[in-house]
């Protein structure tokens, strides 16, 4: 199962052609999808604040998406990956490790343009 990760349903929600081309390759490979939920916080924020066409393209794109939830197992896997970032000397956001956190705790590959996920240890990442 992939994590798409809020980069991911940004691009493809703008119609970037990398994450269409990927969302296009998931979907013909049967491929099912998750979020964390944190990172669904992220993209629902922008989308009510347009609103209209882009809220309901939002929610719309996401109805087919299990949530991964954030409970006391995610939290306690992103307070321990923090601490192991600090310690190679890398400060990654709260929300980020959060993200991470779910995916691997559910063993789903994060989908996602951005780097820093690539430097946490045990997450299977996959870009586009």
């Amino acid at each position: 199962m992939r994590c798409l990760d809020a980069s991911f349903l940004i691009d493809l929600l703008r119609g970037n052609p990398d994450a269409v081309r990927k969302a296009t390759s998931l979907d013909a490979a049967g491929e099912r999808t998750s979020v964390a939920a944190p990172a669904l916080a992220e993209i629902l924020s922008g989308a009510y604040y347009k609103g209209g066409p882009d809220l309901t393209h939002t929610l719309e794109t996401l109805a087919s998406v299990e949530v991964l939830p954030v409970g006391e197992a995610v939290a306690a896997e992103a307070g321990r990956l923090g601490g192991e970032m600090l310690r190679r000397g890398a400060k990654v956001a709260t929300v980020d490790l959060l993200i991470a956190a779910a995916a691997k705790i559910n063993q789903h590959t994060l989908v996602t343009r951005d780097a820093v996920f690539s430097q946490i240890p045990g997450l299977a990442v996959e870009s586009y």
